[in-house]
């Protein structure tokens, strides 16, 4: 069984650098409790390239979007423990402010970070047409491999959004993992699939942390639940109408 943690960004609150948000932004004291605990049960971080099927008690962390504190707060507490990430980038965010620089990129990249494609704008890509996807996954993982030095096989799909055709046109431009948001913990390690990921959010408690990274007791099927009763909303308003009512409430 494969755990994937999902972070975004790191911010003890909402003036530090980088974009906060009051769902994902996850406080930089409760990451570090989080990699003590996996180093205490016996995890050992991989980048997704080193992955090994036959190796147990293996968990990849990965953050989405490419905010500053990857780089500035994330890869001290890492380096710290001798653990890695994949940082999962939209290349269209680079140099905004409170999002990576291109030099950035290649610092991760040279201090042993794997770099993947989070797409080129951020666009939920069920919403685009067939040309547009394209360009959103080339373009993005083009401009990353140049920027990182490194070959770029993995796409995080914005928003979590997106199902064959995107498989489809993912593998065709030569990505080899291919990341979703459904929680869960993967029990097959094979290529050309939607992997599940387990998203760490600024509420959740290291109790709860652990029974996901475990995938055990009730709460791993709470957020399970949650997540599936949130796919109704969102077929119902699609997309922009879901993400506009969200924003309202949070």
């Amino acid at each position: 069984m494969l755990p994937i943690l999902m972070y975004h960004g790191l911010h003890p609150d909402p003036a530090a650098r980088g974009r906060f948000d009051p769902v994902y932004s996850v406080r930089p004291a409760d990451f570090a409790r989080q990699l003590d605990w996996l180093l205490e049960h016996g995890y050992r971080a991989t980048r997704l390239d080193d992955l090994d099927p036959d190796t147990a008690g293996q968990v990849v962390i990965t953050f989405d979007d490419g905010d500053v504190s990857n780089l500035e707060v994330a890869l001290p507490l890492l380096r710290e423990r001798g653990m890695c990430a994949d940082v999962l980038i939209t290349s269209g965010f680079l140099g905004q402010q409170g999002m990576l620089t291109a030099a950035e990129v290649r610092a991760l990249a040279d201090a042993g970070m794997g770099i993947g494609s989070h797409g080129r704008s951020h666009a939920f890509l069920d919403d685009l047409d067939e040309v547009r996807v394209i360009g959103e996954l080339r373009e993005s993982r083009e401009r990353l491999q140049e920027l990182s030095g490194q070959r770029v096989d993995t796409i995080a799909l914005p928003g979590g959004r997106g199902g064959a055709r995107e498989r489809r046109i993912a593998l065709e431009l030569g990505y080899r993992y291919l990341l979703g948001s459904v929680p869960g913990a993967n029990r097959r390690l094979a290529h050309g699939r939607w992997w599940q990921r387990i998203a760490v959010t600024r509420s959740l408690s290291l109790a709860q942390f652990s029974s996901l990274v475990a995938w055990r007791g009730a709460y791993p099927q709470l957020t399970r639940a949650r997540h599936l009763a949130l796919g109704l909303p969102k077929m119902v308003l699609g997309n922009d109408g879901y993400e506009r009512v969200r924003a309202r409430l949070l």
